[in-house]
């Protein structure tokens, strides 16, 4: 991880540390509600995509179209919902939350619908074995 380079207390709180890619640290959202990743790119002081170089931009959307691929076919998910929205939490990063018509939210945001439903150990094994196989894509440069 680069040395400047420092997560928002936030995703320390509400996340758990899956992996780090080329670019971005993955991480799962402790919310069992919905299987929702999160994206952050692992550089200083972003807010914005367009705060990122050019060639961190490509890899940031190869690694969120890889993330992408992966959640629809391991997850059958009816939609993905992919945003980065940051209102809350200003440091870069890109939610990719999998959606199905039955879910606790459906059709509207999950933001703000219910309260955080943390993992059990049993669920949290559950989604674990899930994303096995989930490797990082190439580094593009």
């Amino acid at each position: 991880m680069p040395e400047d380079f420092h997560l928002a207390s936030e995703f320390s709180r509400d996340s758990l540390w899956l992996a780090d890619w080329p670019l971005c640290q993955l991480r799962l959202q402790n919310d069992a509600n919905y299987p929702w990743l999160i994206l952050i790119p692992r550089r200083p002081d972003l807010v914005e995509i367009i705060d990122l170089s050019a060639a961190d931009q490509q890899q940031l959307c190869v690694e969120s179209a890889h993330l992408a691929r992966f959640l629809r076919e391991k997850f059958s998910a009816k939609k993905l919902n992919i945003a980065a929205l940051g209102n809350m939490v200003p440091q870069l990063h890109i939610h990719h939350i999998v959606r199905y018509e039955d879910d606790l939210a459906w059709p509207a945001p999950v933001w703000g619908k219910h309260q955080a439903r943390p993992y059990n150990e049993v669920e949290l094994a559950r989604m674990m074995q899930k994303l096995e196989g989930l490797g990082a894509p190439d580094k593009m440069f």
